[in-house]
């Protein structure tokens, strides 16, 4: 296993994620399967990971009950947890004790390593750093406390959100989780945002490293195009090996569901590959190969000529991200906005599209968001 030093630790460079844990009959919704989640914390623990990711809502709560259960058999010192402020719900934002000491309560660990502000995004980043809460004040206590040992924040939302965040709790926080691999490095701006940590000395925690399976299951045209470069890789470990290309990156997580991938996982951060330049150019050309996205350049011509409030840069950016993905992000940033910002209030008038340069027809775009964001969200 791979090691990667965050201040005096050293974290494993894999860690076990627990939002997609094994369930008694496949079914995501279903019961958690304890005895699989057992045998594959043993392999980890065998096998070198000493980090875990769980959360309030994972599993409708039950993972931090299961990871909590699996974990107390391996002394308390041997592992580190993480576990997260369920602030993507607005009306949990002045519950941050109730919350937490429930969260002790579940996972019955006495304290938590890693500590996280869940989902900052358009939809909470208000609430999250408004004083009123206390939230920030809290963590800060629990730490002196011990109850907490590092906090950090974890983020989907745009990099301009995140510069919101950190203006206000940059200096107070120890690291940040987004969402990074080589689709989303132009997808969701995680290029730019691994720059923007970087200003701010905070190391990089990656989620969703094979967005959600969908880097496992390229086509055939795309699988070839990483076997002429790496005949023995698999489709997922050429993703790992893209990360690990990326030197502020600290912990990978993989919500693995069974034995097979947290194997196959293992296998590949046993030893540190990363791509070189000609095989991240391989990268991105899969990854152009992928994205059908319109192609605005955010000129804001399309401002000064509009009819309406709508910010159309913006939410053509999230109409491309709710193109290729399952709708949850996209739902959320546009719920945070008034009623007359969002797709729906575009009235067809078409004199933004007189002047784009790009001669995007923004307003079916914006009539094929609307059929979009009223298709229910797919997991």
């Amino acid at each position: 296993m791979i090691y990667k030093k965050f201040q005096d630790l050293e974290l494993s460079a894999l860690g076990l994620g627990a939002m997609r844990l094994p369930t008694v009959d496949g079914n995501p919704m279903s019961e958690i399967d304890e005895a699989q989640v057992e045998e594959m914390v043993k392999y980890a623990f065998d096998n070198g990971i000493n980090y875990f990711d769980t959360a309030y809502g994972y599993h409708d709560g039950m993972s931090e009950v299961v990871m909590g259960k699996v974990l107390q058999k391996y002394p308390r010192d041997s592992f580190y947890i993480a576990d997260k402020f369920p602030g993507y719900d607005l009306s949990n934002m002045d519950k941050i004790e109730e919350i937490f000491e429930e969260q002790l309560n579940r996972t019955g660990l006495g304290y938590v390593d890693f500590y996280l502000f869940h989902n900052v995004c358009e939809l909470n980043v208000e609430q999250y750093i408004d004083e009123k809460y206390g939230i920030m004040d809290y963590m800060l206590k629990q730490k002196e406390l011990g109850r907490i040992k590092h906090i950090g924040f974890s983020a989907h939302g745009r990099i301009d959100t995140m510069k919101k965040f950190l203006e206000a709790y940059g200096d107070k926080m120890e690291f940040c989780q987004i969402q990074l691999n080589y689709l989303d490095w132009k997808l969701q701006e995680a290029k730019e945002k691994v720059e923007l940590l970087k200003e701010y000395n905070i190391p990089v925690w990656v989620m969703e490293p094979l967005r959600g399976g969908k880097l496992v299951n390229l086509s055939e045209e795309n699988t070839a195009k990483l076997k002429a470069i790496r005949p023995d890789e698999t489709n997922a470990s050429m993703g790992f090996r893209f990360i690990q290309a990326i030197d502020e990156v600290t912990v990978t997580l993989s919500g693995m569901s069974n034995m097979k991938q947290l194997e196959e996982n293992v296998k590949t951060f046993s030893e540190n590959k990363p791509v070189n330049e000609e095989e991240m150019a391989v990268l991105m050309e899969i990854t152009d190969s992928m994205l059908d996205i319109l192609p605005c350049t955010a000129c804001r011509y399309c401002i000064s000529h509009r009819s309406c409030k709508l910010d159309i840069p913006n939410l053509l950016f999230m109409y491309n991200e709710l193109k290729f993905s399952n709708g949850f992000i996209t739902q959320m940033g546009i719920g945070a906005m008034p009623e007359d910002e969002r797709p729906t209030a575009c009235i067809g008038c078409r004199a933004c599209e007189q002047v784009c340069p790009q001669q995007i027809k923004i307003s079916e775009v914006m009539s094929d968001f609307v059929d979009r964001m009223n298709q229910p969200v797919s997991w």
